[in-house]
């Protein structure tokens, strides 16, 4: 020691040691602590994955519920119309409407 104190020597040597062995560790409390921290935020990130995915569930039943419901009150009559006028299949239907028209249109006397 460089200055003599009132102190023993045994004294200042055990508090000194208790010293640095608080400052050796310390590099590995704070280890410890970052892992720790990194550990709970990965914990907290998959439990809002697995509420994302929850919610995610719901909105897609509900969706699927709604279609059903719209599918269900769709009107068949206007539904077959839509789909005849999509699908074009009344065609032959108004050709022969139309040849039925110019027949009555004929003339009597010929051509």
């Amino acid at each position: 020691m460089a200055y003599p104190t009132a102190v023993n020597n045994q004294i200042t040597d055990a508090v000194t040691q208790s010293n640095v062995k608080v400052v050796g560790e310390a590099p590995a409390f704070a280890m410890g602590s970052m892992f720790q921290a990194a550990a709970h935020s990965t914990g907290i990130l998959f439990e809002n994955a697995v509420s994302a995915q929850q919610q995610q569930n719901s909105l897609s039943q509900a969706a699927a519920n709604q279609g059903v419901m719209q599918i269900y009150t769709v009107d068949t009559t206007a539904a077959a119309g839509a789909t005849e006028k999509i699908a074009q299949t009344g065609v032959a239907d108004n050709l022969t409407s139309l040849m039925t028209v110019l027949k009555a249109f004929k003339s009597p006397y010929g051509s």
